[in-house]
């Protein structure tokens, strides 16, 4: 049985059985008894975090090998996906925002928590440059641990082969984290069966209405992204016709959305993007694998909405340097976090942690990630898909006839 389905599984069993306790179907004394795991799973997810980000930071800095690779083409390539996660991350907010998908409900933030107070913009920008790289991945500041892998990663490249021996061991350790991730995540059934159930206990069936109102924000959320700023960046800046764009990659859609995952749909969308798109081999084969590992707009886009829906849930009134620190963290988040399912979550984890939030509300958007990691998935790889056709565009490496897919049209003309 998938993974995915063993969860959707545990949250009906797990609210179904909170249910009956909250209307005193069941005796109390259950939940008292099974809250506890999830608490456990919670720390299991803490325990992996600050490795995790650090290690496939580094990794995925360093899969720019040569910063002068392509010249202009990686500039602009780098700048797209930058400037989309950012319009991502504002596009979650602003929904959030707009939506208010936690406002009603009121959960309990958990015993001995205190939010942390929000530093000036002064201190949040002196503070994100460590001073002891070891003392942050001790101390858990998220922030200063991805800045210094991004450092990290960028000397790395640059030491050439020197560099080689210590980049394959944190590859491996960045192997080592995702395996150990996979192993953590096996218990996550059980995770969200416990924290369900002792969530449903206090609040009834009300926790179910406001899941459903999240995913429903984020999915309008993600069509918004992709009608205006995908189809924005093709029609106003490209030049280009969107339908055509949306009509070629529809194999590689249907892959994303079914196996939740951008690398496993990567054959898909480079033989989609060459073949269907017109774009030259040389723009595919950089451009694509480079935006599998560091673009993820569907994932920004719920980092942004997700932080806020837990801000408003807890009622924690989050300050303009708390939304800063989210839409950084997210950002460079978003470049560490791989291109597999269930890689989201984890690296949200990081977000929470640098807004000050609480990690309790992981287990409530653990449940319904993989309804997520759908739409998420698709959003990912149009965003590379979309950068990859304004690049070729931009550099003269582009057939405008195979995009409009004219070719098919001229041998269907043909005389018989």
């Amino acid at each position: 049985m998938k993974l995915w389905l063993k969860i959707l599984i545990a949250l009906v069993l797990g609210a179904a059985t909170g249910i009956a306790i909250h209307n005193q179907w069941l005796p109390s004394f259950l939940a008292d008894l099974i809250t506890p795991l999830g608490a456990l799973f919670l720390n299991l997810i803490s325990m992996i975090i600050m490795l995790l980000v650090f290690s496939s930071m580094t990794v995925g800095i360093t899969s720019i090998h040569d910063p002068q690779k392509l010249g202009r083409v990686g500039l602009k390539t780098l700048f797209l996906y930058l400037l989309t996660t950012l319009i991502a991350i504002g596009i979650g907010i602003a929904f959030a925002k707009w939506i208010q998908p936690g406002s009603d409900f009121h959960m309990q933030t958990p015993e001995g928590f205190q939010p942390a107070e929000p530093p000036s913009l002064k201190q949040m920008l002196l503070a994100v440059v460590p001073s002891n790289p070891i003392a942050s991945l001790a101390e858990g500041n998220v922030l200063q641990v991805i800045v210094f892998s991004i450092f990290l990663g960028i000397s790395i490249n640059y030491a050439g082969n020197k560099g080689k021996p210590f980049l394959a061991c944190l590859e491996s350790l960045a192997d080592i984290m995702f395996r150990l991730t996979s192993i953590i995540m096996e218990f996550s059934p059980i995770g969200v069966f416990a924290i369900m159930l002792g969530v449903t206990a206090t609040f009834g069936g009300e926790v179910l209405i406001h899941l459903m109102k999240l995913i429903a924000a984020f999915y309008a959320a993600c069509l918004f992204h992709i009608l205006v700023v995908f189809c924005g960046l093709l029609y106003f800046f490209a030049k280009l016709n969107p339908w055509p764009f949306f009509k070629g990659m529809g194999d590689a859609i249907m892959v994303a959305f079914s196996t939740c995952s951008s690398s496993a749909t990567l054959p898909v969308t480079m033989h989609c993007v060459h073949k269907n798109l017109g774009v030259s081999k040389n723009i595919t084969n950089f451009v694509l694998p480079l935006g599998s590992t560091v673009n993820m707009n569907g994932a920004a886009i719920f980092q942004g909405m997700s932080a806020l829906f837990i801000a408003q849930s807890y009622g924690i009134e989050l300050s303009l340097t708390n939304l800063i620190s989210i839409v950084a963290t997210s950002v460079l988040s978003a470049i560490g976090a791989a291109g597999i399912p269930g890689s989201g979550i984890i690296m949200l984890s990081a977000v929470f942690s640098s807004a000050g939030l609480p990690l309790e509300g992981l287990s409530l958007l653990l449940s319904i990630d993989r309804i997520r990691e759908m739409i998420s998935t698709v959003v990912n790889v149009l965003g590379d898909a979309v950068c990859a056709v304004y690049v070729a565009k931009q550099e003269d490496e582009f057939d405008e006839r195979q995009y409009n897919h004219e070719e098919l049209f001229e041998i269907e003309d043909l005389p018989t």
